[in-house]
């Protein structure tokens, strides 16, 4: 467990710096929402380093230090639970404020597609559950939110993949350097479920 001691305590001080750097940085480097289309910004470590220290820099770097935890238990997150899970938080990420428009469904998916750690299942599994999940949203958010979140709930058994999920969703959200309060909120509920606190992962 040292290993997520490390990601707590890294968490921690990351979450420290941005509560710090809100009052002069602000919120304001929301502008560009295009982050969320660049497929490559989700598979490799840096790539939401550059550009970013303007707009939320501690963010991004929390982000980047999750994206490399998820990076190194990758042969560890195999299961269909971990895959179900992580569909259902990155549909749930995607519709945090109540609809998701066609560009952003898009984009998530392209972030799913190009992720390394989602690499270990056949793209058009995760496709499949992704938009399934967001279909249910869309029709439906608060029954789409509660069915999303019971299938969040299954990866509750192992420690190690609740927080990958946890990890996986922070990383969609924040794959543009930001994310946005409704974003943390759906984020927050999942680590309820899951049995994990938000403070591990800064929110």
């Amino acid at each position: 467990m040292a290993m997520w001691d490390r990601i707590k305590d890294q968490a921690k001080g990351l979450q420290q710096q941005a509560q710090g750097a809100r009052g002069s940085s602000g919120q304001s480097g929301h502008g560009g929402q295009g982050g969320h289309g660049a497929p490559g910004g989700f598979g490799g470590h840096g790539g939401t380093s550059s550009g970013s220290s303007g707009r939320g820099g501690s963010k991004a770097q929390l982000v980047s230090a999750l994206k490399s935890q998820l990076t190194s238990l990758k042969a560890e997150l195999k299961s269909g639970a971990y895959r179900d899970a992580s569909m259902a938080m990155a549909a749930l990420v995607a519709a945090a404020d109540g609809h998701v428009d066609p560009t952003e469904r898009q984009h998530v998916e392209s972030l799913i597609l190009n992720n390394d750690v989602l690499s270990n299942f056949p793209p058009e599994q995760l496709r499949q559950r992704f938009n399934k999940h967001v279909d249910a949203l869309s029709f439906d958010f608060p029954q789409g939110k509660n069915q999303v979140l019971q299938v969040i709930a299954q990866a509750g058994k192992k420690p190690t993949e609740a927080r990958a999920v946890i990890q996986t969703g922070f990383v969609i959200a924040g794959a543009d350097g930001y994310v946005a309060p409704a974003e943390e909120q759906v984020l927050r509920e999942a680590c309820g479920v899951l049995g994990l606190s938000p403070q591990e992962f800064g929110l």
